[in-house]
């Protein structure tokens, strides 16, 4: 009985006579154990590998087969195909990776995977570690991680191009996106600020910031924001809430004004009482079978109706202010989203205050810009 034992791809074969009763067990990229034939495995798997008897030589000291050359090229050949395959596999499947970090180059780290090598770029990394230490260097910290472990999601598998590139992010996502829900409110950091707006690294109970997600510079403040970086700095401690989360692209949206009312709403309940009852000296309200619009209202509303995605307009309710902020007409867009598809304006001229209330299937910067259209039509 000869007996052969070799390691073929990230397989570990035992050949024992190759007799149809002869079992063997060998251990996948994805290390799940089976149990096949031998015939039936190397039919099926091994027929591009041939290991011949004469291939095989005995050394003198030990009598244990050595492979020659050709044979060991063949079996590292078949062994990073193997590997390719299983990054592939791993692509497909969303599987968590837990590779060792071998170490890092200007772009990212090196990291392991099977005989591979993936490569991991800095932006993929958690923001765990930046906000661990926020005084040192991308480059401090990928020196503190080599020879450690992570997990990481393999997110492009090119074995043509010799591309093998992983993501901690998008592993960290699938574990703690879970525990985040719209309303949820966060601690948070300031990592990167760009023109748009601004990303926020999530504090998780555990002290660790896990998760990433984006305040829109809209979202800032309820005031108009020329410079995100007039309010925000990268470092900056704040607190936001989550107002949208898309699980398919790993995205979360956040919001620091949400925190806070309206302002213009809470000016609105201020100068006209929601409930009608009690009405304080400095203004009256009328019914909104009787009010008239505004001058120059009229015909702004007849616009807006042309406007695709607004359905009806009408005038809700109206007060009267003793003093006079301007004699102009003034029409205040609110920053609250579109409810039941109500969206609230507020008008206003002289002492006469009215509130408006668009039905639309418009979002918010849908209605702005039917606005800013109408209002350039109208003189």
């Amino acid at each position: 009985m000869v007996m052969l034992s070799s390691r073929i791809g990230s397989v570990a074969c035992i050949d024992v006579n190759c007799s149809n009763s002869s079992a063997l067990v060998f251990v996948h990229p994805l290390r799940v154990k089976h149990s096949v034939s031998v015939k039936t495995f190397c039919q099926a798997n091994l027929s591009h590998v041939k290991l011949s008897t004469t291939a095989a030589k005995a050394t003198p000291t030990t009598g244990n087969p050595v492979l020659d050359s050709s044979s060991e090229t063949s079996v590292r050949q078949s062994r990073t195909s193997a590997d390719w395959k299983a990054a592939r596999a791993y692509k497909e499947s969303g599987f968590i990776y837990e590779g060792r970090i071998q170490g890092f180059n200007g772009g990212g780290l090196l990291v392991r995977f099977f005989s591979l090598v993936g490569f991991l770029p800095f932006p993929q990394l958690s923001p765990s570690h930046s906000c661990k230490d926020p005084q040192s260097t991308i480059h401090e910290i990928a020196k503190g991680l080599t020879g450690s472990l992570i997990s990481v999601k393999v997110i492009e598998a090119d074995e043509e191009k010799r591309k093998l590139i992983l993501s901690e992010k998008e592993a960290v996502w699938k574990k703690y996106s879970e525990r985040v829900n719209v309303e949820d409110i966060f601690a948070g950091r300031v990592g990167s600020v760009e023109d748009y707006g601004a990303f926020i690294h999530l504090r998780f109970p555990d002290g660790l910031h896990h998760l990433t997600g984006l305040v829109h510079v809209s979202e800032v403040s309820w005031d108009l924001v020329q410079d995100i970086r007039d309010i925000l700095n990268e470092g900056d401690k704040v607190k936001v809430k989550v107002i949208k989360i898309d699980r398919e692209k790993s995205r979360i949206t956040l919001s620091i004004k949400q925190l806070e009312e309206d302002p213009l709403l809470e000016t609105l309940d201020k100068v006209i009482p929601q409930d009608g009852s009690a009405i304080s000296d400095s203004l009256s309200t009328s019914s909104s079978n009787t009010i008239e619009p505004l001058p120059g209202l009229g015909a702004i509303f007849e616009e807006l109706l042309q406007e695709d995605g607004i359905v009806d307009i009408r005038i809700t309710r109206q007060g009267f202010e003793k003093r006079v902020v301007s004699q102009d007409l003034q029409l205040w867009l609110s920053n609250a989203p579109p409810i039941d598809q109500t969206f609230t304006l507020l008008a206003r001229a002289g002492r006469q205050v009215q509130e408006i209330q668009l039905t639309t299937s418009l979002e918010q910067e849908g209605i702005k810009k039917a606005l800013q259209r109408v209002l350039e039509r109208v003189p």
